[in-house]
């Protein structure tokens, strides 16, 4: 059984990942582990900005946002004598083993690291949801209440003005967010990567709509589906109705964690902490169903995560 383990952030912070340090450094201690933090990331772990954490370290933190522990992108890590270098700022403290919490950039990062003979597992932390093998990544449930609230406040504002209004949600590759938000939100497009759209066929059934009496009309745009500033002047070119565009930007990362970012944020750390002790590596530990379950962290790292093409179907059922 390891003695010594690490904890860090990495990529971009999202709520829930302070509910899951806390899991991580009380479950250590409850079983008489020593706990290291990391600061800002892999950028931390080789500027050797390593530092031993209590139970107090973590007390007042499951309710906020962000991460105590910071984080920040490193492409530097990817260079071999970088890892080297992590690697031996963790074993001149005697630490055993790494738990990473990020995106599928951070536990492709993780996996480089066991390679070297560390043990090390991930928790997947995005809101995004976009990391294979598992069905939930902390985060993601925050994030995605804090757009379906703001699409209830712009929806007001539209049917005042019968306006339509655009809201670009984050998703690069994936259109999780805002497809699910969507979907909740009761908006009448949903604008995702893994989907194509024809704007002329949307623009003539919304102003087909609006001559029928419709008031509004929400279109939530993912961002790596378009841009929703550029696709807003083409919609009120091509309807002639008042467009209006909000981006929802970082807002989406912020915030005090959901009940259920806080509970599967928990879990998931004391079962990375409980496997990494008895000796597990090369692992993430990721949600199925509701159960917590392994996934090798080369397949989580590697592989890409696709949209639910039930919910393409549904968002345009319900739209």
């Amino acid at each position: 059984m390891l003695k010594n383990i690490a904890i860090l952030t990495s990529g971009n912070d999202c709520p829930g990942m302070n509910a899951a340090i806390r899991a991580v450094v009380r479950t250590a201690r409850h079983d008489g582990v020593k706990i290291w933090g990391v600061r800002n990331g892999y950028k931390g772990l080789i500027r050797d900005q390593i530092e031993e954490l209590s139970t107090r370290s973590v007390g007042d933190m499951i309710q906020r946002g962000g991460t105590f522990l910071g984080t920040a992108r490193c492409p530097e890590f990817m260079e071999a004598e970088k890892r080297q270098l992590a690697l031996e700022n963790l074993q001149k403290r005697g630490i055993e083993g790494l738990i990473v919490i990020g995106g599928a950039g951070s536990l492709a990062g993780a996996w480089e690291l066991s390679k070297l003979g560390m043990n090390v597992v991930g928790i997947p932390g995005t809101i995004e949801n976009d990391v294979w093998g598992t069905d939930y990544t902390i985060g993601s449930d925050t994030a995605a209440n804090t757009v379906v609230d703001a699409i209830n406040k712009l929806r007001d504002t539209a049917c005042a003005h019968r306006r339509i209004i655009l809201i670009e949600v984050m998703g690069k590759t994936s259109g999780w967010l805002a497809m699910t938000t969507g979907i909740a939100g009761g908006a009448e497009y949903v604008l995702a990567p893994e989907a194509k759209y024809n704007l002329d066929r949307m623009c003539a059934e919304i102003r087909e709509s609006y001559e029928a009496g419709k008031r509004y009309s929400i279109i939530v745009v993912s961002e790596g589906a378009a841009s929703a500033v550029e696709l807003g002047k083409q919609v009120g070119e091509k309807t002639e109705i008042d467009t209006r565009v909000t981006v929802l930007g970082h807002i989406q990362r912020g915030g005090s964690p959901t009940v259920q970012d806080r509970i599967n944020a928990s879990l998931l750390g004391e079962k990375a902490t409980l496997g990494l002790l008895n000796g597990e590596s090369g692992i993430m530990y990721g949600l199925d169903t509701g159960t917590v379950v392994e996934i090798p962290l080369e397949e989580a790292a590697t592989n890409t995560k696709t949209l639910d093409p039930e919910f393409i179907r549904l968002s345009k059922v319900l739209a």
